[in-house]
């Protein structure tokens, strides 16, 4: 692991440790707006877009959602609710418009991503949509 991915991760598990009691209480269903589910991915699918999808999680998701993306990272120990499956049917069942959402809005110690130009968040839904069945 590089040494600016490594100080990420333990970044993020200190950020969590001190934020876990914080997300410790009760969440519900996390549902995107109706029109939010809607919206379609304007980024044209690719394996380029899968690659850069897949960069930018690595260099921002890692932590909570693991290197494979299955929601294991080393801060998700401390939290509750757990960081989603990616590869999972619930995650994969969700439109591209949800996912877009909930990168870009964030909840309990899920951050917001909106900071990311809007074409990155769409290159991880694509690189979300390739760990299917993985």
């Amino acid at each position: 692991m590089h040494e600016r991915l490594k100080s990420r991760v333990a970044a993020a598990a200190v950020a969590v440790g001190l934020l876990g009691p914080l997300t410790a209480r009760a969440q519900g269903a996390w549902e995107a707006p109706a029109v939010e589910k809607e919206r379609e991915n304007p980024v044209p699918p690719g394996a380029d877009v899968v690659a850069r999808g897949r960069q930018i999680a690595q260099l921002n998701c890692v932590a909570c959602h693991g290197a494979a993306g299955k929601g294991d990272g080393a801060a998700a120990a401390a939290l509750n609710p757990k960081p989603a499956d990616w590869t999972s049917p619930a995650v994969q069942s969700e439109s591209d418009g949800e996912i877009f959402w909930k990168i870009s809005t964030g909840r309990g110690a899920m951050p917001s991503w909106k900071h990311l130009p809007e074409t990155e968040r769409w290159a991880i839904v694509h690189y979300l949509r390739s760990l299917k069945a993985k």
